[in-house]
């Protein structure tokens, strides 16, 4: 049965509670938000104009947190030109344009007029989406990454649509799914897999690589999935019309069957419903009800890190996973799905048996080790990637090239912005020596490019040490222990964590 959203405001904001007790400890569902200004203060975020956009959708997510099968028959009422103001407030200034050829900066004049245009065009059905433009970056194994760039009105309206349909699925998204999602960033997911390896019986990782996610996403289920909670007519036209604007590539337009394309604002949303109800789901189902010990979930959009306590478990899901992707087009790719042995018993039980050191597994940019400390106990180490700092250590290679006769001043006030974020996502605990060496190779890259500025230059390291020591950030850990973070983010003494 359907029903409209309730007209009056909530007089409390939705809070989505903590998960069951019967969920492993490593997939709290939200982190735990402190009260901020007066308690009984509706909390909704400002757009640059001070206005709030959000009280309708307070309403939404309060129905869809109480009515888990609710299905939502009007939403697009919510996309006002207040939300399109926002949303356009809220894309990068310094994107590249789509087809269109339309910059931020451009689309700014006149703001107002377009927007309300815009409105009317969306709400009166005349809103067309343009296709994407196809754009390819490295990939670390040498291979091309397609990017799909939207134009600048379609993102717009996609990101105001995510806006109101990340009001019903925050309420439904599982705890261990952190990808893309408002609240939640790669190290909560580092850390809730740290935390399951480190204080949980985990002693066999299974490893997923779905491949070719992206471009295998079948359009009919997607469609299907999101009408299990969105029956309101147009945003399924709209969702449809971004599905099928194509790409527009070498002049050509190429109108896929499948897939999302990767890059446009919508996709990390749509990817998310398709895995929570292809995989999400499933997987809470399977652990409870066919697992014979514990198991650990974490995805990160479409990777997946699967911690079992038993071998034959992981070994019975794998093989219960390849059937459940094949019925929804998705499959796994044969050589980057690994299933070891890791964890706190790895190295034990593998010298016991006359086998070497567990072997290691890559998630989110890092390695993940099986170590020791000191005091001779289990230690989760991470390394950052060396594909991955290869991959940045050329691209800062080109771009020092092109920055070579800038003044030293200027190109160290760049360099200290590049290391400084560098470090800002890679300074974990455990990772130190990979910091230095970073630091290292920049230093290395920079007196290169100095050098090469003229055939009289003879930069000595002497100076050149001086200007690492002035200039680039020294290498120092920025992240507490990831146990230690994600208990204060998940305190476990609450009765309902």
């Amino acid at each position: 049965m359907t029903h409209e959203p309730e007209k009056s405001d909530p007089s409390i904001v939705a809070v989505k509670p903590a998960n069951n007790s019967g969920r492993s400890e490593a997939e709290s569902v939200e982190r735990r938000e402190g009260a901020e200004g007066n308690t009984g203060e509706r909390r909704t975020r400002r757009t640059p104009s001070r206005e709030s956009v959000y009280t309708g959708l307070e309403r939404v997510r309060e129905r869809a947190r109480q009515e888990k099968k609710e299905r939502f028959t009007a939403l697009l009422h919510h996309v006002s030109t207040d939300l399109l103001r926002a949303a356009f407030s809220w894309l990068k200034r310094d994107a590249a344009p789509g087809v269109d050829g339309l910059t931020w900066r451009e689309y700014e004049q006149n703001l107002e007029a377009k927007l309300v245009d815009l409105h009317a065009r969306v709400h009166r059905g005349a809103y067309r989406a343009q296709p994407s433009r196809r754009k390819f970056i490295p990939k670390e194994d040498g291979r091309q990454r397609p990017l799909g760039v939207a134009a600048l009105e379609d993102k717009i309206v996609q990101r105001a649509v995510v806006e109101v349909l990340n009001a019903i699925y925050e309420q439904d998204f599982l705890g261990f799914s952190y990808g893309f999602r408002p609240g939640r960033s790669q190290h909560d997911a580092l850390d809730a897999l740290a935390f399951a390896i480190s204080c949980t019986k985990v002693s066999w990782v299974l490893d997923c690589d779905l491949r070719a996610f992206f471009d295998s996403v079948s359009h009919d289920w997607l469609i299907r999935f999101i009408e299990h909670r969105i029956v309101d007519p147009r945003i399924i036209r709209l969702i449809r019309k971004w599905l099928k604007a194509g790409v527009l590539e070498d002049g050509e337009l190429i109108v896929a069957e499948a897939g999302t394309p990767q890059g446009s604002v919508a996709s990390p949303l749509l990817a998310n419903v398709y895995l929570h109800y292809v995989f999400d789901l499933w997987a809470e189902r399977w652990r409870h009800r066919e697992a014979r010990g514990q198991v650990a979930l974490v995805r990160y959009a479409d990777d997946i890190v699967v911690g079992f306590e038993y071998k034959a478990d992981a070994e019975r899901f794998m093989t219960d996973l390849r059937d459940r992707l094949e019925k929804f087009a998705l499959t796994l790719h044969p050589d980057k799905t690994r299933l070891i042995e890791f964890g706190r018993f790895a190295v034990a039980n593998r010298a016991r048996r006359g086998l070497g050191k567990p072997e290691t597994f890559d998630f989110l940019g890092f390695k993940h080790i099986s170590g020791q400390s000191r005091a001779g106990r289990f230690l989760l180490r991470r390394k950052s990637r060396r594909d991955r700092m290869r991959a940045k250590l050329r691209s800062l290679k080109v771009e020092l090239r092109r920055r070579m006769h800038e003044p030293i001043p200027q190109q160290g006030k760049w360099l200290t912005q590049v290391v400084r974020g560098y470090f800002a996502y890679h300074a974990v605990p455990t990772n130190a020596r990979s910091l230095s060496a970073f630091r290292q190779h920049v230093g290395c890259l920079w007196l290169r490019a100095l050098r090469c500025r003229s055939q009289r230059d003879n930069t000595a390291w002497l100076r050149m040490r001086r200007l690492i020591r002035d200039f680039l950030p020294a290498p120092r850990i920025l992240h507490p222990w990831p146990v230690a973070r994600f208990n204060v983010k998940h305190p476990r003494w609450e009765p309902s964590a």
